[in-house]
């Protein structure tokens, strides 16, 4: 599927990486485009590819062939140091582990991208996204001081303070249970649209992968369907 001006475009991408039997290959010519303001939900078994995918269109592993443009740039070419600050200035992270700091408040674990910006406002900002995110009264509480859905919720925070082009989220529901899990996709999800990211959903639960407005499926290292959701044709 072509999409004019995506944010996202993997040209026959293959990632392989050593393991004690070998190299193992995870991603074997993944082709696709991903479009801005789309909700794409990637789907499929454990092992078959879907968190390597999101690490390669993240920056955070190179791929071993095959181009990947993100927000427009090749990644190819970019040292490290250039990954991060695209990352920075364009990218929201959302993992299934919360990754907070622990020994910072959520208030500055939300800023602290902000910070490395060289924001004047990045605390400001913080509680501003924290509000949104419905934890406005928990500022000063520090990661151990929160439950589960409250993490996330800052972590969510943390990933959209910085208004990204593009959300990057792996199963972040997978620690949660089933109401929290819900509050915390319906936050994404609204943030998403209102703010019009562009957002690639990891996600094994098929329900919600029908919120989205398309479902990549991914099978040893290959999609093998692409398909709109009745929820995006009944929006057009």
């Amino acid at each position: 599927m072509t999409i004019p001006h995506p944010i996202i475009r993997f040209t026959d991408v293959h990632l392989d990486m050593a393991s004690d039997a070998g190299m193992v290959n995870i991603l074997r010519g993944i082709t696709l485009d991903i479009a801005a303001g789309e909700i794409a939900a990637v789907v499929g078994p454990s092992g078959a590819g879907k968190s390597s995918l999101m690490m390669v269109a993240g920056g955070l592993e190179r791929a071993t062939s095959g181009t990947v443009e993100i927000v427009g740039r090749d990644l190819a070419p970019l040292d490290d140091d250039a990954r991060a600050r695209l990352r920075r200035d364009h990218l929201g992270i959302v993992f299934q582990g919360f990754h907070l700091i622990p020994t910072m408040t959520a208030h500055e674990n939300v800023a602290l991208p902000l910070e490395f910006a060289g924001r004047a406002d990045a605390f400001e900002a913080a509680q501003v996204a924290l509000e949104r995110v419905g934890l406005g009264h928990r500022l000063s509480h520090y990661p151990a001081q929160l439950s589960g859905g409250e993490q996330q919720r800052v972590a969510v925070a943390r990933a959209f303070v910085g208004s990204p082009k593009l959300l990057l989220a792996d199963e972040p529901t997978g620690n949660l249970d089933g109401a929290t899990g819900k509050q915390v996709m319906d936050l994404l999800f609204d943030l998403a649209r209102s703010e019009g990211a562009t957002l690639m959903l990891i996600t094994h639960d098929l329900m919600l992968a029908e919120r989205c407005d398309r479902i990549l499926r991914i099978a040893d290292g290959l999609v093998v369907d692409d398909r709109r959701t009745p929820h995006a044709l009944a929006a057009q």
